[in-house]
């Protein structure tokens, strides 16, 4: 048991849950804004009213074109309001880690120092 518990504690399970869950919530926003920004962009070009309803030969190419569209916005919407924010924060808090061992290390070789210098008067 306390190998399942230390398996679903570790922080790239976590990251990887608490992502997809956002993710999967988020999709619902950003498949509406894409709906949104096709719609003016078929007004805009005086095109069909959806981009859904384009056919190359009577091949219906609109749902393919809306779904990369929609791939291509959720993938940039996920990069650069969770994946850049999320590698800021933790290249800061990796950076005050690292100070904090530095200045730990420098603690202890103060005291061994100390220590070696007590022994040789002794």
């Amino acid at each position: 048991m306390k190998g399942f518990k230390d398996f679903l504690m570790r922080g790239n399970l976590v990251e990887i849950a608490v992502g997809l869950i956002i993710a999967t919530a988020f999709a619902a926003v950003v498949t509406a804004f894409t709906e949104l920004l096709t719609a003016v962009i078929s007004k805009l070009f005086g095109g069909p009213p959806e981009i859904g309803s384009i056919t190359i030969a009577e091949i219906n190419v609109g749902p393919f074109i809306n779904a990369v569209i929609a791939f291509i916005m959720m993938a940039g919407i996920v990069y650069f309001g969770v994946v850049k924010p999320y590698q800021a924060m933790r290249e800061r808090f990796v950076q005050e880690d690292e100070e904090t061992t530095d200045e730990q290390a420098e603690i202890l070789r103060e005291i061994r120092d100390e220590l070696r210098a007590g022994r040789g008067n002794a």
